[in-house]
């Protein structure tokens, strides 16, 4: 039956699809981004965002979870879809239509696995350079929707530790909107949001008087 059903659509023509992850990372108040050094055609020697190509006994969220997790190890991460590119011309290779994702993760908890089959490399964000096809669009279009979403959800948390400081919450704030916030205005607005809980204890790294942790308040 299966056979039959699939024949209707014999006559239409068919595409590859792809997912092409952006993982940005936060370490000492910087953003960065994951690229990969291809070692396989097409573009083999370029860099490349992390992708892969949808396989048939999973779906679009599936995908980019194992594509992410096969690079970098990392399982259960905050991983978002967010635009579908389907320019005729993007991969001259072949006709392929790839749905962008991005994910957040903290770098001072994360170390990149050893693997022989490709080279990864972290970038600051102000240092990406020239990519394949339309990846360097696909970062920028990235960050624009982590901006507009980042003063409505909590995202940006994913940057950090489970305990933090008000000063580190602000650092991951710039970082990702690349300009800096008036401390005493930030504090204000982060207390009365809701979305921070104040600790007990102090992070005295900087100062002898030191600063309140906080946590994310779920």
């Amino acid at each position: 039956m299966k056979t039959q059903v699939s024949n209707l659509y014999a006559s239409y023509p068919k595409f590859l699809l792809s997912v092409d992850c952006i993982v940005f990372g936060f370490k000492e108040n910087k953003l960065f981004c994951l690229l990969i050094k291809r070692n396989f055609e097409p573009e083999i020697g370029k860099w490349s965002l992390v992708g892969g190509f949808l396989n048939e006994n999973e779906n679009l969220n599936q995908c980019a979870s194992r594509v992410v997790f096969d690079l970098t190890g990392l399982d259960k991460i905050y991983l978002e879809q967010l635009e579908t590119y389907s320019e005729i011309n993007r991969d001259w290779a072949d006709r392929v239509v790839s749905v962008s994702y991005f994910a957040l993760i903290n770098l001072e908890l994360f170390e990149m696995p050893s693997n022989t089959n490709y080279t990864a490399k972290w970038f600051e964000i102000n240092e990406i350079p020239e990519l394949i096809f339309d990846h360097n669009k696909m970062i920028n279009n990235s960050l624009q929707n982590i901006r507009s979403k980042i003063g409505k959800f909590p995202i940006a948390f994913s940057l950090l530790s489970e305990r933090f400081s008000l000063p580190k919450l602000q650092n991951v704030y710039e970082a990702i909107l690349s300009e800096s916030l008036d401390k005493r205005n930030f504090r204000k607005n982060m207390l009365a949001s809701g979305l921070i809980k104040k600790l007990e204890e102090k992070d005295k790294t900087s100062s002898k008087k030191g600063a309140y942790l906080y946590s994310f308040n779920q």
